[in-house]
């Protein structure tokens, strides 16, 4: 991909500052999956993996959602 010579350094900064956003929601998403997967099989209970997992989901659905409404 080329850089656009069009793009004013506004639009480049707005676009990092997305893409970081972006970036952080996914890496805290996989955290919790990785921290969910580690504490069920500390605590042997599958309830608990999948308790974990729904908030996670959760958490990407809200702040998903959250982040089109603002706009």
């Amino acid at each position: 991909m080329t850089a656009d010579p069009s793009r004013t350094p506004d639009d480049r900064a707005r676009l990092r500052a997305a893409n970081l956003r972006t970036a952080w929601v996914l890496a805290t998403i996989a955290a919790v999956f990785f921290a969910g997967i580690i504490a069920s099989k500390f605590l042997g209970t599958p309830s608990t993996a999948i308790s974990v997992m729904g908030a996670a989901v959760l958490l990407f659905l809200v702040v998903a959602i959250g982040r089109n409404l603002r706009r």
